[in-house]
């Protein structure tokens, strides 16, 4: 390829290249470890935006994706090779890619930030490396072919919205180092059947469940001490939702 398709700038004491735009029109790209003799580290905020006729990149090791919405709207995307050496994946950066299928985020990626893969109407499945420990806000919100996902024990942190209009994921489980579930978190997620909450969680945000319209069956973990507004409105296919000893608040819309 051509580095006369890159826009680029220079950073740092080394004057390594970030990516800043791609002017190309290819339907497959490797991301240059080298343009114009300098060393390619980054590629910056929206440098593939809107790239309708790419289908599949592999970005090597030691790029890392630096800012938002790198890959923002590539509706025709179906294949990402993401670096080893990269820390997480940025907001919205591969928000309404809708043609993207599956995504294996590597080993050694700590966080999937706010909107990453919202919108990916296409994506089915997603391995998530027990190293991640943060899952943002609307993170696979509206995913509506995701059937299911497990999030790793080393998660502690799942921000409002994240499986937010997830229509056919089916079963969650809440992995032991979550807290507090986010305000809706599992909003009309509504062929949601089964959900393990474990003890480690203390609340439920407002909305959390709202929409479950074949949730079954739920347990409220022991530690639990408030039920935030609508969690289970609109769970019309429920039999039971036991209730612990410790919770002190529960709202009058809770159902």
């Amino acid at each position: 390829m051509e580095t006369k398709t890159f826009e680029y700038k220079t950073i740092g004491k080394n004057n390594d290249i970030a990516i800043t735009k791609y002017n190309g029109n290819s339907k497959s790209i490797s991301i240059p470890s080298y343009i114009d003799g300098k060393r390619v580290s980054y590629i910056w905020f929206s440098a593939f935006a809107h790239c309708t006729t790419l289908e599949s990149v592999t970005i090597p090791d030691n790029v890392s994706m630096t800012g938002v919405s790198v890959f923002y709207d590539c509706t025709n995307l179906k294949k990402v090779q993401l670096p080893n050496t990269d820390t997480g994946v940025s907001g919205s950066t591969f928000s309404s890619c809708t043609s993207l299928k599956s995504i294996n985020i590597p080993n050694g990626y700590t966080f999937i930030g706010p909107w990453a893969f919202k919108d990916c109407t296409s994506l089915e499945s997603v391995t998530i490396p027990n190293t991640v420990t943060e899952i943002g806000g609307a993170a696979f919100g509206k995913c509506i072919n995701l059937k299911s996902v497990t999030i790793p024990d080393s998660v502690t942190s799942i921000d409002e919205c994240a499986f937010a209009g997830c229509t056919s994921l089916t079963s969650v489980v809440i992995p032991d180092g979550i807290t507090s579930i986010g305000h809706a978190t599992f909003y009309n997620c509504k062929f949601l059947k089964n959900v393990t909450i474990p003890d480690s969680v203390t609340s439920i945000g407002p909305n959390a469940f709202a929409g479950c319209k074949n949730l079954e069956s739920i347990t409220i973990p022991n530690n639990v001490t408030s039920i935030g507004d609508g969690d289970f409105a609109g769970c019309k296919s429920h039999t039971s939702v036991i209730v612990p000893d410790g919770v002190t608040s529960i709202s009058d819309s809770v159902f």
